[in-house]
């Protein structure tokens, strides 16, 4: 058969049917060779003896397996890699064909058909190391691993976002993640807001030494008081709910949340594109539609059945746990200074005064502050502005000029009942006592300004072109510099100007106007064709060429 190609195998076969044929073995020693049996040897040389050296390749050579991917979905999925799933690995991209496509093909063939079509994984994995792995913990809850994971999430659609995640140590589900704005201590206290909402109260948890889990600085090293190590926010919030807290050495020693960082890297953001994603708030919304097939495609059963995580107690009261907490003493007047925020402390019965007592103000994560003193929540709201802030503001003591409106009529009074059910109320009021005051004072600036251009004042610092070209001084003062009485260097400063921006306008092609090119060259007020008289002499100043001088000489020649 022309164009025949026989394996190493078939020609060893060919070999010795030859020597069968040949009598030169017998057939028994023939299948001894060939390792088959007898009969089957003597079926071989049969179909040798009438179909030659054909007989001896698979009979499906050179046909179409009947399980061949069909061109046309070779096609489709090479397009769709090309476009709408451009990016994705070859893993996630079966994955979206067989959900969103409905093409059910197995990984290598996928892989198959985009290698042979140039368009290899964008996902490049590392030569594996060998290390010893750790045990995973034997029931849920018992490890969280938390991590932060800044990348360009929203490909340049939307601001720049930090994923917080919260990993399962025994069986590597998400928790809990969300987008937030930076790795911070308010991320991560609505982080583990979120894990006990949906979980409960893990047994430890596992991190790195970022400034949010420990402090790096000397200065927050020890309380110089009781002597012991100063927590973080989010270290003091994880002992008041009783959380073991365990700190990395180094990014492999808790490689699960790191490895999830990865997969997030390369599956999430090909989703948030697809979900059209431009803001955290959309971005949060898609995440939470992309962890359930996460955790489902990846998650691993515990070792022990049941949850470590602990319900909370009836009273506690996360509120007051998870925020920013902060010592303040109060003033005489019983007032709290927090951020530029001054609070008003109410007395009661126990307390007539908190006057130079030392107080906890309570950052809580909506933005609300709460004052607490001994464990016990003190009554509280925006204090009245200060006396030199109302000045400042233009509150009081206001002279109200013609078409000035009253703005006292909008601050706050302490009579007003909505300062007792909004504690913002106050603030409210006052910018918009200021925004009407800007209103009003930028209406009368307007003002002023136009009436100046009446009286035909100048507005604003002229340009240089406008300004200087059209003053006297500089007419006699270009004179002088082109007969060479006067150099420009002392031309400048006379003149008050720089040497370069003299020099710009001595060098500038713009004409000088008309009624100052007449006055420099004595036809000023002359009827056409009649000669002009003969031009004054320059006036040489024996001393100090003066501003004053400048102006006599002007009149002269005018």
């Amino acid at each position: 058969m022309k164009g025949l190609t026989l394996s190493q195998r078939e020609q060893t076969r060919l070999q010795v049917l030859n020597q069968l044929v040949g009598h030169q073995i017998s057939a028994p020693e023939a299948a001894v060779i060939l390792g088959l049996s007898e009969r089957h040897t003597w079926r071989m040389l049969a179909a040798y003896r009438e179909e030659g050296a054909a007989a001896l390749a698979h009979g499906n050579r050179g046909r179409r397996p009947a399980n061949a991917i069909s061109q046309e979905t070779r096609q489709k999925v090479i397009a769709l890699a090309s476009t709408r799933y451009s990016g994705f690995n070859h893993t996630h991209l079966t994955e979206l064909l067989a959900e969103r496509e409905g093409l059910f093909l197995t990984r290598s063939t996928v892989r198959g058909i985009l290698t042979g079509a140039g368009i290899p994984s964008p996902r490049r994995r590392r030569p594996p190391r060998h290390r010893q792995r750790r045990e995973r913990k034997a029931q849920e809850g018992m490890l969280l691993q938390l991590d932060g994971s800044p990348h360009d999430w929203l490909m340049g659609r939307g601001p720049a976002l930090t994923l917080l995640l919260a990993v399962d140590d025994a069986t590597g589900i998400v928790a809990a993640a969300r987008f937030h704005s930076q790795e911070d201590t308010l991320g991560y206290l609505l982080l583990f807001q979120d894990i006990i909402q949906r979980h409960g109260i893990p047994l430890a948890v596992y991190t790195d030494r970022h400034a949010v889990f420990q402090h790096n600085h000397t200065l927050w090293d020890e309380d110089h008081q009781t002597g012991k190590r100063i927590p973080t926010q989010f270290a003091r919030a994880l002992k008041e709910l009783g959380v073991t807290q365990i700190f990395a050495r180094s990014p492999q020693a808790k490689g699960r949340v790191e490895r999830a960082n990865g997969t997030f890297q390369d599956r999430l953001v090909a989703e948030l594109r697809l979900a059209g994603a431009a803001t955290a708030a959309e971005a949060n919304v898609a995440l939470a539609e992309f962890l359930p097939r996460f955790n489902a495609r990846f998650g691993v059963p515990a070792a022990q059945t049941g949850s470590a995580y602990r319900t909370p107690g009836a009273g506690l009261d996360l509120a007051s746990t998870l925020c920013i907490k902060n010592r303040r003493k109060v003033a005489k007047d019983n007032t709290v200074l927090y951020q530029q925020s001054s609070l008003q402390l109410f007395p009661t019965s126990d307390h007539p005064s908190y006057s130079g007592a030392t107080v906890e103000v309570q950052e809580r994560l909506e933005g609300q502050l709460v004052v607490c003193y001994q464990g016990k929540t003190v009554a509280s709201r925006t204090a009245p502005p200060h006396a030199r802030m109302l000045r400042g503001r233009g509150v009081t003591g206001l002279k109200h000029g013609p078409g000035m409106p009253m703005y006292a009529s909008l601050a706050p009074s302490a009579t007003d009942p909505n300062l007792d059910h909004d504690p913002q109320y106050g603030e409210a009021l006052l910018r918009q006592v200021d925004e009407a005051r800007l209103a009003w004072h930028s209406q009368c600036i307007k003002e002023g300004m136009e009436r100046a251009r009446q009286r035909g004042q100048q507005i604003g610092r002229p340009r240089v072109s406008e300004g200087y070209r059209l003053r006297p001084d500089f007419v006699i003062a270009q004179a002088r510099i082109r007969q060479g009485d006067l150099t420009v260097g002392r031309a400048a400063k006379e003149l008050g100007i720089g040497y370069a921006t003299l020099k710009r306008l001595l060098d500038s092609t713009t004409p000088i106007p008309p009624h100052l090119q007449a006055k420099e060259n004595g036809t000023a007020g002359n009827a056409p064709g009649v000669p002009s008289p003969p031009a004054l002499p320059i006036y040489h100043s024996p001393g100090h060429w003066t501003r004053q001088g400048i102006i006599d000489f002007t009149d002269k020649i005018a």
